[in-house]
């Protein structure tokens, strides 16, 4: 059992955080000031194949694994969590074309993706339906002239700054195999926007109600079969919970980072308080919950890859874990920079608002212990 990089794979971890320091840390705190980060960045991470991780070549896509993509989150998040983790979405409907849309589907909107030339939001909760996203009731129906859809979608990063928006929808019955998905393009009539959301955290993303008014996209806007969309959003998430786990550790690195510098800086009682055994014991800590969450993570996404049949429960037990463990580690290390943690110069206090949200987005973490649950019943006997 290897648990090392290989040197492909530090490469891409050190393009992504080498990215990251020069376009993305220096303007994290204006981007965050105007809620919004600048079109004119995404042009420049898809060339670095960052636009279509998980595309094939064919298509203009990297192919990367999913383990690989851990590492650019991760990397990403170290510079701003926001901006990794909205890319994070863009990818994620990548990956859902890519793996369940037909040859003219993925001919038709992979190569824009993967050029970042449009930018794709992923559509799935509304405002009567979030964690009983079986729930929802935005309605496609089938007419002679395409799919009309009406609803709402809620909580939707990209609202009204995206290009595409992959939106689950009912065509059926009730319940999940009711469901299907459908690719929805901007500036189709009768698609509209909410107010941009004022958020604690992620402040640099855009993040609005989708809104469809007998909005009318052309029947081949329907990805894969009619009836399997909620199996496909499901399918979507595994990947999307390890990106969002693999973003708030990249946060939470950062944060420990900086809070080490600090301590070596900061003097109180006339040593620095790097020197205070207390806090060397909870330092190290900190560096053992970030460490043991790391492991974990490339394990899930590795059974990801592996298409292992656990990989849903491991995908659900990172993603609790590791956006947990980040949280608190950042949480310390505000508490660890004193009064000074509370400043934004510091940076810190920044982190902790980001990563507070992974706790609760792509599936809240009470949700990740249903999942795990349910899965260990299943297991018995």
């Amino acid at each position: 059992m290897d648990f090392a990089l290989s040197g492909e794979q530090q490469a891409v971890f050190d393009m992504a955080r080498a990215f990251g320091a020069e376009h993305i840390a220096p303007h994290a705190r204006d981007w965050e000031r105007q809620g919004t980060i600048p079109k004119a960045l995404w042009p420049k991470v898809a060339e670095l194949g960052l636009g279509g991780l998980y595309v094939g070549e064919e298509h203009g896509g990297s192919g990367l694994s999913r383990l690989d993509a851990t590492l650019v989150f991760e990397a990403l998040a170290m510079a701003c969590p926001a901006v990794g983790s909205f890319l994070s979405i863009h990818n994620m409907c990548g990956g859902m074309i890519d793996r369940f849309g037909s040859a003219e589907t993925k001919a038709r909107w992979l190569p824009p993706l993967c050029t970042m030339e449009k930018f794709f939001s992923y559509c799935l909760t509304e405002p009567g339906s979030g964690s009983d996203a079986a729930a929802l009731r935005t309605r496609a129906e089938r007419t002679n002239a395409g799919w009309k859809l009406n609803g709402s979608k809620a909580f939707i990063s990209g609202g009204g700054y995206s290009d595409v928006y992959v939106t689950m929808v009912r065509t059926g019955e009730d319940g999940p195999k009711g469901i299907s998905t459908v690719i929805v393009e901007d500036g189709t009539p009768g698609l509209s926007f909410g107010g941009l959301e004022d958020k604690m955290g992620w402040r640099a993303q855009p993040t609005a109600q989708v809104q469809f008014d007998d909005c009318l996209v052309p029947h081949e806007n329907l990805l894969g079969e009619e009836g399997k969309g909620f199996a496909y959003a499901m399918a979507g998430l595994d990947g999307g919970r390890l990106n969002i786990a693999a973003s708030a550790l990249g946060g939470a690195q950062a944060a420990l980072d900086a809070t080490l510098l600090y301590m070596g800086e900061r003097k109180a009682f006339g040593r620095t308080i790097d020197q205070f055994q207390a806090l060397q014991f909870k330092v190290a800590e900190l560096e053992v919950k970030l460490q043991s969450a790391r492991t974990f993570l490339r394990q899930a996404a590795w059974k990801l890859d592996a298409k292992a049949p656990d990989a849903t429960k491991f995908c659900a037990m990172a993603k609790m874990l590791v956006t947990d463990n980040a949280f608190d580690v950042a949480n310390q290390c505000l508490q660890l920079h004193g009064g000074y943690g509370y400043l934004a110069d510091y940076g810190v206090e920044k982190i902790v608002r980001d990563l507070r949200v992974h706790q609760i987005l792509e599936g809240t973490n009470e949700i990740m212990r249903l999942i795990t649950a349910r899965a260990l019943l299943a297991e018995r006997g």
